[in-house]
């Protein structure tokens, strides 16, 4: 249950103000109809983070415990930086609109969720858990605690969300994620 309140609440506030949030802001205001944004969003996350899931699951196989452990440290506290360097959004992610409401949001949101920190985090998340179900199920309905409520209520909510405080949150948590592997606390999983 660690797994899925840890990486549910981590990519909840990491996404807030990243570009694929900044995407469903732009396809709500082009489309104008939620749910088969939202049902796109949806199956972009599974697919997408699935495979950064299984992505990390395969990595702890590969490494020995103790090298598993630093580079797992290390990478949540680049991720605690990297959460703090705001997303530049890309005008060519939303140009998909001839494929239709859905298609438009599924290509759209899985190609922008390529390399971006949600994906990175979920490989570590994986990696760290061992557990690929309850990371992967995390990590989904973070991308939709924080895309839905961008997608029904748009630009209502963009202007009052602090995005500054809400990423200082998500790096602080990276941050002792970072720390606390480093330390040993992944040692009950092996590393």
């Amino acid at each position: 249950m660690e797994a899925f309140l840890v990486s549910t609440g981590i990519v909840a506030l990491a996404e807030v103000g990243d570009k694929t949030q900044l995407l469903a802001f732009i396809l709500a205001a082009k489309f104008r109809n939620p749910w088969p944004i939202i049902l796109g969003i949806l199956v972009a996350t599974l697919a997408n983070h699935g495979a950064a899931g299984a992505i990390g699951q395969w990595i702890t196989t590969l490494l020995d415990a103790q090298t598993l452990r630093w580079i797992l440290g290390i990478s949540f506290i680049a991720m605690a930086a990297w959460t703090l360097v705001p997303d530049e959004f890309d005008e060519e992610d939303a140009k998909l609109a001839r494929f239709g409401v859905f298609t438009t949001t599924l290509i759209a949101f899985f190609l922008a969720e390529m390399g971006d920190k949600t994906q990175v985090a979920t490989v570590a998340l994986a990696a760290q858990y061992q557990s690929l179900l309850w990371v992967v199920a995390g990590t989904t309905l973070g991308m939709m605690i924080a895309n839905v409520p961008a997608v029904i209520l748009g630009d209502r909510i963009a202007q009052r969300m602090p995005t500054r405080l809400v990423h200082g949150v998500a790096a602080a948590i990276f941050a002792v994620l970072g720390i606390a592997t480093l330390l040993g606390a992944g040692a009950a999983f092996g590393f």
